[in-house]
């Protein structure tokens, strides 16, 4: 009988969830015992583990693909391109000029909009695109770190998108309602929209540990409620007094984030980027130190792999399932804070925009790991800010980085699709080895 590790040490790396996953006995069910699903839930992660356990060149060669599939796309919306395909056969050589100047153009601009603008009269004007990519970065970073928890340990967070708004309606609260001291106020905002994404992401996690549901069909029913009640609270006057418009009073100012930029360090800069980017920085710092250094996320990594195995080593599964629910809502609601008390610094309808659903995106992207997380939700930050200059410059439909966005989960979501293209050798295949030439024995 082979001995087990119940304290569940962290080593710094993920050898623990090999362990895990060779402890698992072959055919064993993973019944929790009334606290969770009774099917083979340690099946289950391995979908993810295909997806997240690729390289980084897996992710930018992805990326690579989408942004050149994404440029022909621009150039068949082009009118020049279509005007010069239709003499094709006479002269090739115009379509294939259109097609490459629709295509340089329209990245060109976009990169002129999300990382530096070298055609601005002043040199703040010059850098002002790459402090845009990061503001829109902020919810993207925060939101993906709590996806990619849930990732690690095996889980489906499809739910960021309503935990953002319920961290952003208690933030909102308490950045307007309460007449506080300076940093103290700002601090009970950031820990009040903490705690409302903390709660939403909760409650399907205590769903799934005690009665087995399933958290992608509960995160999102929990979305929707998330959307039906920020309209109902936005009509009460607690919210909305005297007002007609979806938009709450504005955030007390010692309740928002200082600019990092400010006005007397840099007069007429003109940033938006504030304090919640530094946020974003120790919140990656903090979740890399939780997954790769402590219990907890040796725990969470190692459900992640095989369940039955974890539980086998005597670790509560459905527990870490609630934790790591907790903790990714709590990251959705600093997101939420980012939104609320540094960009919008009030309440809106549309506080969320998409940035729960891109986050998946991002969290795929980042291979759910903290920093591949923090570095891709740049890179999506910087399409979004870039978009914008884009459909100004060529006419581009903005919704053309959607169609990137997409591209990046397809491509992300299918490895073996992007080794073919690229022709890279599978990791998984073991290689053939040539066999040895036959010796001779020497005869006297």
């Amino acid at each position: 009988m082979s001995e087990h590790n119940p304290s569940g040490r962290p080593t710094g790396s993920d050898a623990g969830e090999e362990q895990a996953v060779a402890a698992a006995p072959p055919g064993e069910t993973g019944v929790s015992g009334g606290h969770g699903p009774t099917h083979r839930e340690h099946e289950r992660p391995t979908v993810l583990h295909q997806i997240l356990s690729g390289s980084a060149l897996m992710s930018v060669l992805a990326v690579v693909l989408a942004l050149l599939i994404g440029g022909f796309l621009i150039a068949f919306a082009d009118q020049d391109v279509r005007e010069a395909s239709g003499y094709f056969f006479a002269r090739p050589t115009d379509t294939l000029s259109a097609t490459w100047t629709s295509m340089t153009e329209a990245y060109i601009a976009m990169f002129r909009g999300s990382v530096f603008d070298w055609r601005a009269d002043t040199f703040a004007g010059m850098v002002k695109p790459f402090t845009e990519s990061m503001v829109f970065s902020i919810p993207l970073i925060l939101a993906g770190l709590g996806i990619a928890v849930g990732f690690r340990a095996g889980l489906f967070n499809i739910g960021a998108q309503g935990q953002i708004i319920v961290g952003a309606i208690v933030a909102a609260w308490l950045g307007f309602h309460f007449d506080l001291p300076p940093v103290i106020h700002l601090l009970v905002a950031i820990l009040g929209g903490l705690i409302g994404g903390a709660v939403w992401g909760g409650i399907p996690g205590v769903l799934k540990a005690r009665f087995g549901a399933n958290e992608v069909i509960v995160t999102i029913m929990l979305n929707y409620i998330a959307v039906y009640l920020i309209t109902y609270i936005l009509k009460q006057p607690a919210f909305n007094p005297g007002r007609t418009g979806q938009r709450s009073p504005a955030i007390a100012a010692d309740a928002t984030y200082p600019l990092l930029v400010p006005q007397w360090l840099w007069p007429g800069n003109g940033f938006r980027l504030h304090w919640g980017f530094v946020v974003a920085i120790l919140a990656t710092v903090l979740v890399w130190w939780l997954m790769e250094r402590s219990t907890v996320g040796f725990e969470i990594r190692a459900v992640g792999a095989n369940p039955a195995a974890a539980r086998t080593a005597g670790m509560s599964v459905g527990r870490t399932t609630i934790i790591t629910m907790v903790i990714a809502g709590a990251l959705a609601g600093l997101a939420a804070g980012g939104q609320v008390m540094g960009t919008e610094r009030s309440l809106t309808a549309g506080v969320a925009a998409s940035f729960g659903f891109d986050a998946i995106t991002v969290a795929l992207l980042g291979r759910s790991r903290p920093w591949g997380t923090f570095f891709a939700g740049l890179l999506f930050g910087a399409l979004k800010a870039g978009g914008f200059l884009m459909q100004s410059l060529t006419a581009t439909p903005i919704d053309i980085v959607l169609v990137v966005q997409s591209l990046i989960v397809l491509l992300i979501a299918a490895p073996p699709l992007v080794r073919s293209i690229f022709r890279l050798p599978d990791p998984g295949r073991p290689r053939r080895r040539r066999a040895a030439p036959a010796t001779t024995e020497a005869t006297a």
